[in-house]
């Protein structure tokens, strides 16, 4: 707590230097370090008061709570505050700031020698104990570069003596490259020097000290590749299979191989013509696990071979469904191999799995492993001169140029738009009768799409991961119509957008199929050129009925793929629900009462094994969590089994930083379901059927396959009633939040685990929601009475702008730019930071005007991904916020977002919890 309270009760009247003077009637002459005076409803005043000393905060508390402290005729009620009116100023630190040194890149070649690939004098180190970075300033041929390392990014530090006995070492060795910056002659200077040293620490604190004699020698580079580095090739007299050149590479630039000992006896005993090749890979495998330097490998290798020889290692067996897949991470200095990972399998992958090793994972990130954002691909400066950065010409080069290694050459195939999301692609290395333009041509009759950001989404329909289910035979589904409505002879609505029907005999064969022990209501599919979800229609004697809202291309697969089914997830608020349930009227102490009851759930895990076991069935989820419940139910307990204590400690630390990262606070009445459509026609506009199973339910389906009829008489089910709060995120228009009326419908009685919409009114109420439809989305419904906002506001015109369609047939270039575009136009985030400002800002939170015009962009930016409609086109966001005063909006091309911190409903939230041990 600070040593600020707020007291209640003055006249309307009052003034700052009158509290002042009142306060320090009973505190003491200067007692009062700030005041800050505000005016309540129905004409009372309220003022924060800012005390110097804790114990003068006590006393008023106590005076104010037995009715002794008064002014003029109105008693005054006191309320201690968090912050303070002033914030008290962060301890300064130390920071070690050391001029004139030489810096050395290079790599270990022991544990006592250094091999130098390039070097700089005059470099200046900075770095402090609270400092996440450490800070290397440089010039090199006339201009100033800035090196950042992350101490996430460091591996470990060591202090060397060199021969001399009088100069010493540093060595650094990083997990990834430092982040360089090149400072701009033409931009003003906006850094600021760190806090004068007023304290002093060991800067031993953080490096290890060895005794003894460091050596620096000149090295070579060791590279076959000048743009992604480091990527090596063995002797030409020497052939290893792509395999395991691939994990030799992953060793090297992990930093496990020194590349000194890339000798021809180290490649000799990685030869499957002399060594079994079960071994060489276990071999290998062990070695990255380890995650150490191995200066001798060779010496280590033929250990392990004797080993195998003596018990030889089993070969791993991959259940159905699944692939092991290679990855590349491909940083704006460097390259990273990884895997193989297991996967979920796509329709691609299935056809061609005797060619799997031609598939390639790769990834753009940033020198950390994380996300680029679109400020990393365009410069501040690009605007004027139309020169987009450096690292935007490294991912459009690798995605025309392809990447080799060994004798494969890998070249860009597709990517999906969940892996467009992540910035992620599938590549291939042709072969002699199958090339990635055959295995384009066969994915469908797609090359008469002209616009590019449909083309590459249909591309990579084949591969999103799915489960291959049953062929359904042509002469086995039915085309139904779409149900439309139109109005005003302009705008044409969907009912029916993206969703058809299931047979229940079918239903029953799939979920068996992908491994269910209960039949969903709905699955989300892939058949042909066909995607969304079918439900279930117990009177349907077509296997498979399909909508032309469905078909997004012709193809000869008649193989039935599923993505996903309906199922109970749980249901969390976040920043943006809270918001628009906020600025509907829904009380803020309501939020707070929700976290804190979230926040002893998750205290009570640690203690409790029968709550420990209802979050294992709430909010968890994988085969870890089986083995917990299990240890559980075996009657460990979480306050004295160790691993089982320390597991429910790693969940319970997970949720509290979801909580304080992304404000999730989980909701017990609700749910985050798959939409669906009443095809039965009883419900009317404004009415959903909803209906959910509780965890007893699923855990009994987990023994015995429910079929349709056993659903309908299931006890564990249960009906909403009433009115529910509708919304899919993102949300950030008011009317994106609906209230409906949920209702009982015998009919309707299959349908579990989803939320049924109506086929009726003047427009889809999924289409309300964000410009959701039926095609798989998930949606957040709650039947808390306490988050049932009690006004509603009229949802957002969503009607796609036009979209621009090419007069050639698209092409794999164009694709490629679309794709480091992408990222240059993934502006969400900007978006969702620059609401949360306005929204705390302005009175009429997300009605502001300031916030309806981000909800339009933000639609737009989410768009993207289908139309190619940037949000540049209409300008992007500036936000412009200081601790006093409103902020501003500017539409430029220039998208930056000033450190903010919001100080109603979020805010408090995240005051609230606990921090993380």
């Amino acid at each position: 707590m600070g040593k600020t309270i707020k007291l209640f009760g003055f006249g309307s009247a009052v003034t700052v230097e009158e509290v002042k003077h009142f306060v320090e009637n009973y505190t003491g002459e200067g007692s009062v370090a700030a005041v800050k005076v505000g005016q309540r409803e129905g004409g009372r005043a309220h003022a924060k008061v800012q005390l110097k000393n804790e114990d003068d905060v006590d006393r008023i508390l106590s005076w104010t709570a037995s009715r002794a402290l008064w002014h003029n005729d109105s008693y005054l009620r006191a309320w201690p505050m968090k912050l303070d009116i002033i914030p008290q100023p962060k301890p300064k630190f130390d920071l070690v700031s050391i001029d004139d040194l030489m810096l050395h890149f290079g790599y270990p070649v022991s544990g006592g020698k250094f091999s130098i690939l390039w070097n700089q004098p005059h470099v200046s180190f900075k770095y402090g104990p609270k400092m996440d970075k450490l800070y290397f300033f440089l010039s090199y041929n006339s201009m100033d570069y800035k090196l950042e390392l992350f101490n996430d990014n460091v591996w470990r530090i060591v202090l060397h003596y060199l021969p001399d006995q009088t100069n010493k070492c540093l060595v650094i060795q990083l997990l990834g490259a430092p982040r360089i910056y090149e400072r701009d002659p033409s931009a003003l200077s906006t850094s600021r020097e760190v806090a004068k040293d007023e304290q002093w620490f060991d800067p031993s604190l953080f490096y290890k000290k060895v005794e003894d004699h460091f050596l620096l020698q000149e090295g070579s580079t060791f590279s076959s590749n000048t743009d992604l580095v480091p990527i090596i090739n063995p002797p030409t007299t020497i052939h290893i299979p792509y395999n395991i050149l691939f994990k030799v590479n992953s060793l090297v630039q992990n930093g496990f191989l020194p590349p000194t000992a890339l000798d021809s006896r180290f490649f000799e005993s990685v030869d499957p013509n002399r060594i079994d090749t079960v071994f060489i890979e276990h071999a290998l495998e062990k070695m990255f696990s380890l995650k150490d330097c191995f200066y001798e490998p060779v010496k280590w290798l033929n250990e392990q071979y004797k080993e195998y020889r003596n018990k030889p290692p089993r070969p791993s067996v991959l259940p159905e469904g699944l692939v092991a897949v290679r990855r590349i991470q491909v940083t704006p200095s460097k390259v990273y191999f990884s895997g193989p990972d297991i996967n979920l399998s796509n329709r691609v992958l299935r056809n061609y799995i005797k060619d799997i090793d031609n598939f390639l994972r790769v990834s753009f990130v940033d020198e950390e492993l994380g996300k680029i954002h679109s400020s990393d691909l365009s410069s501040s400066t690009s605007v004027t001169d139309g020169k987009p950065t450096r690292i935007y010409q490294r991912i459009l080069s690798t995605l025309r140029n392809g990447i080799l290694i060994g004798d494969k050459k890998f070249e860009f195939l597709a990517c999906s738009t969940s892996q467009l999301r992540e910035n992620s692609i599938w590549m291939f290395s042709s072969k002699p009768g199958l090339t990635a333009e055959g295995i384009r041509e066969k994915m469908g009759h797609i090359h008469v799409i002209r616009n590019v950001a449909k083309y590459a989404a249909r591309l990579g329909q084949s591969l999103s991961s799915s489960r291959e289910t049953f062929q359904v035979n042509q002469n086995e589904i039915e085309i139904i119509p779409d149900i439309e409505v139109e109005i005003n002879n302009d705008t044409k609505y969907n009912f029916s957008d993206g969703i058809g029907k299931i047979s229940a005999k079918l239903a029953e064969e799939v979920a068996r199929k992908c491994g269910l022990r209960n039949t969903p209501s709905a699955f989300q599919i892939r058949y042909g050129g066909y995607k969304g979800v079918v439900a279930v229609d117990p009177s349907s004697s077509a296997k498979l009925s399909l909508r032309k809202s469905m078909q997004k291309f012709d193809a000869d697969s008649t193989s039935l793929d599923v993505s996903s089914w309906s199922k109970l997830h749980p249901c969390y608020l976040n920043r943006q629900i809270i918001i628009l349930m906020s600025t509907l009227g829904a009380k803020d102490n309501v939020f707070e009462m929700k976290q804190k009851e979230f926040l002893a759930q998750l205290d009570a895990i640690l203690v409790d094994p029968e709550k420990a076991r209802e979050a294992m069935d709430r909010i968890c989820h994988g085969e870890l969590v089986k083995i917990l419940r299990e240890m559980i139910l075996c009657g460990y307990k979480p306050d004295s089994e160790p691993f089982l204590s320390m597991m429910l400690r790693t969940i319970r630390a997970s949720k509290l930083l979801d909580l304080r990262t992304r404000t999730r606070i989980l909701i017990e009445k609700g749910g985050i379901l798959m939409g669906c459509l009443d095809e039965t026609g009883t419900l009317e506009y404004g009415q959903v059927f909803v209906q959910y199973s509780d965890s007893k339910s699923r855990q009994s389906s987990s023994e015995t396959l429910l079929t349709f009829n056993d659903r309908q008489s299931n006890q564990n089910c249960h009906i909403v009633e009433g009115k529910v709060a509708i919304a899919k995120n993102p949300c950030l228009h008011p009317g994106d939040l609906r209230v409906l009326q949920a209702v009982d419908v015998v009919v309707l009685h299959h349908m579990v685990d989803c939320i049924v919409f109506p086929q009726k009114g003047p427009r889809p109420h999924p289409n309300e929601c964000s410009d959701s439809d039926l095609d798989g989305d998930l949606y957040f419904v709650s039947w808390d009475e306490d988050l049932i906002p009690p006004c509603i506001f009229p949802p957002m015109d969503y009607r796609p702008e036009p979209t621009a369609f090419l007069d050639r047939d698209v092409t794999m270039e164009d694709v490629a730019e679309y794709f480091t575009n992408y990222i240059i136009n993934d502006s969400l985030g900007v978006i969702f930071n620059a609401h949360t400002v306005f929204a705390d800002k302005e009175p009429a939170k997300a009605m502001s005007e300031q916030c309806i015009a981000l909800a339009k962009l933000s639609s737009k930016a989410v768009d993207y991904p289908k139309t190619d409609n940037s949000v540049y086109n209409q300008g992007t966001i500036h936000v412009k916020a200081r601790s006093r005063g409103a902020p501003s909006i500017i539409l430029s091309e220039n998208m930056l977002l000033l450190p903010y911190y919001v100080t109603y409903v979020p805010r408090e939230l995240f005051m609230s919890i606990p921090i993380i041990p």
